[in-house]
């Protein structure tokens, strides 16, 4: 495969937090290159780096020091609007769920089509209803985040993520709230969307029972992606 064929391109990546003493690095020359429609795993003990390669790929931190090329767009330097642009073709399932408390699951589904403006909202309950109920909740959906087990509120946030069928997927420890047979079902569905539609995964989890799905584990420790 080339570059043609790849979402996510990085290349000599490198990113610091605080200023002045207090200045740390965090991360350390990364090289990474996420090809269409792969699941791919990345590991690592707490503090590797790992959440701030995702939130940085994922257009929710600025790029520092080095190349990120996302969906063919150059990330060091992007303007506010491309940044924008970017992250409307990105599906995010994070660990905490972060739900409107106030809304349906429907409702908290449909959220997920709102940046992608008027016309995807044309047949937004369709659409929410059909990722809800490929969760395994379409006797949920009326449901109130408060009245659904933790379980269920992650599966909720998964539909979320997918309701706008992003070209790349960005998910740290998806299956932590889930039971062992929801958890790989999850999994199994990205996987799924990577053969049909060519969407690409990249996933952090400590999870070992999904670990067989992947197309490719990557190990990161301090700051680095170990070969």
């Amino acid at each position: 495969m080339t570059a043609i064929n790849s979402p996510v391109l990085i290349k000599g990546l490198n990113h610091w937090f605080g200023e002045g003493e207090a200045r740390k690095q965090v991360l350390y020359d990364i090289n990474l290159t996420l090809y269409e429609g792969e699941l791919v795993i990345l590991m690592g003990a707490s503090g590797s780096g790992k959440t701030t390669l995702l939130t940085l790929i994922g257009c929710l931190r600025e790029v520092q020091d080095g190349s990120a090329c996302l969906l063919g767009h150059e990330l060091r330097g992007a303007s506010e609007d491309l940044l924008v642009q970017c992250r409307r073709r990105l599906g995010f399932i994070f660990q905490a769920h972060n739900l409107h408390e106030s809304l349906t699951a429907l409702q908290n589904v449909r959220m997920g089509l709102e940046v992608h403006g008027p016309d995807a909202m044309t047949h937004w309950k369709d659409a929410s209803a059909r990722c809800l109920s490929l969760m395994g909740l379409e006797d949920r959906m009326d449901y109130i985040p408060a009245n659904l087990s933790g379980g269920q509120k992650q599966r909720v946030a998964i539909a979320r993520a997918l309701v706008g069928n992003p070209d790349v997927i960005f998910a740290d420890e998806p299956t932590a709230a889930l039971d062992k047979d929801s958890g790989y079902d999850v999994v199994a569905l990205l996987k799924r969307l990577g053969k049909a539609r060519g969407t690409t995964t990249l996933m952090v989890t400590h999870d070992p029972r999904i670990l067989d799905m992947a197309d490719r584990i990557l190990t990161m420790e301090d700051g680095r992606i170990l070969a």
